[in-house]
């Protein structure tokens, strides 16, 4: 079995589980005498395909393939009632789980990707009596792609080297309620597929479109509620908090060497590490400066090249441990909500060597698993369109007095 089969393999395991976990706390009595709102929906979406720069212009796929991509998702979700706690500090905040089909119009040659995913959204502001303003995210993987096959003359794509891919979606939306158990949503939506360069080639599709949905709502309390309605929520004491996370993921390579680029055989391990004090400033937002440190495997080979080996039988001197790690400081700013905090930071390597010494991004969904225990599932990219790898891996926070 290969290692990136592997590691996905891996994150779909863990998908199952938090997608069982928060089924499960979904059946569960909330601290009123009403149980969780549950909520079923529908949505269509169609999207444009950005071009991942110049890969998709020789994907030798129809015209149509490379610009347009339609899909169809149902979802299950629930929100806490108002009298609960978590209903009156985060009103109208949903999430819950999602299954969803694609097709690029070009089936035979792309595969027709089926995503499962855990999302997240909530209502920001009401807009109208009936209409409100608000977002979503969507985190998971899509499995069903035709990867690239070097066997094959033309190649089949050259976007995709893995038939498992993860996929994330943003969306800002308008929801208008209908009745008490029926509501229309409309939007527009970011989505980006991608296997953190456990497989190459991996330029990733990245698509901008619009949606429609319609969602039924069981058991509802009536309440059409905002972010902005939470003022009666009680006081929150702004206080500085401290994440440690420890990660892994494994990683292709690409080198380049005299002028060409060499695909290096085999995976090369990641290990990393981020501390990272945050000022919680409401419920809703914390903000700070991370200290990252990463051993990347891959790091720095073109400099230990065996002169005249090429192809599979490409050989390295081993760096030194040191020559491979880099260490960085990022500013990173956190969305809490329930269940899930959505993380996001820019950084710069400031040692490292000529591979790492770079202007790098991370994106993060932690899971929190109790209070201050959390999943940190991370994708790191540098100078915002090359990828770096996942990062796969368990954070703490200490002094958390939320």
């Amino acid at each position: 079995m290969k290692i990136c089969n592997a590691c996905f393999r891996v994150i779909m395991a863990v998908t199952v589980i938090l997608v069982s976990a928060v089924i499960a706390s979904a059946t569960q009595p909330a601290d009123s005498a009403k149980r969780y709102i549950h909520h079923l929906g529908a949505d269509l979406r169609v999207a444009y395909i950005a071009p991942a720069r110049s890969a998709v212009e020789n994907t030798y796929l129809t015209s149509s393939a490379r610009e347009v991509s339609a899909s169809a998702h149902i979802k299950y979700s629930f929100t806490y009632p108002s009298a609960s706690r978590e209903g009156r500090l985060y009103p109208g905040a949903y999430q819950g789980v999602g299954v969803g089909g694609t097709t690029f119009f070009d089936n035979s040659r792309t595969g027709m990707p089926v995503s499962a995913y855990l999302f997240q959204g909530a209502p920001i502001v009401r807009l109208a009596p009936n209409l409100t303003f608000g977002y979503e995210w969507n985190f998971g993987v899509a499995s069903g792609w035709k990867k690239y096959n070097d066997d094959l003359y033309p190649p089949v794509n050259l976007i995709v080297g893995s038939p498992i891919n993860a996929y994330i979606n943003l969306g800002f939306l308008l929801t208008y309620r209908l009745s008490r158990n029926w509501s229309l949503t409309a939007g527009i939506d970011l989505t980006h597929y991608s296997n953190g360069n456990t497989s190459l080639p991996n330029p990733g599709v990245n698509s901008i479109g619009g949606r429609v949905g319609v969602t039924r709502t069981f058991n509802s309390d009536h309440a059409l509620r905002t972010l902005a309605n939470n003022s009666s929520a009680g006081s929150f004491r702004p206080h500085i908090s401290y994440d440690l996370v420890a990660y892994g993921a494994v990683r292709k390579k690409v080198v380049n060497l005299n002028g060409f680029a060499e695909i290096v055989p085999g995976h090369f391990g990641i290990a990393g590490l981020n501390f990272t004090p945050m000022y919680n400033f409401n419920r809703f937002l914390r903000a700070g400066v991370s200290l990252d440190v990463q051993y990347d495997e891959s790091s720095d080979l073109a400099k230990h090249w065996v002169e005249g080996s090429v192809g599979d039988y490409i050989k390295f001197y081993r760096p030194s441990f040191f020559d491979q790690v880099s260490c960085g400081l990022s500013a990173r700013g956190e969305l809490v909500m329930p269940i899930f905090s959505i993380n996001a930071g820019m950084g710069y390597n400031i040692i490292g060597n000529n591979d790492t010494k770079n202007f790098y991004q991370v994106l993060a969904l932690k899971i929190h698993l109790a209070k201050s225990f959390y999943v940190h599932i991370g994708y790191q990219l540098n100078s915002f369109k090359n990828p770096n790898n996942l990062m796969i891996g368990l954070g703490y926070r200490f002094h958390d007095k939320r």
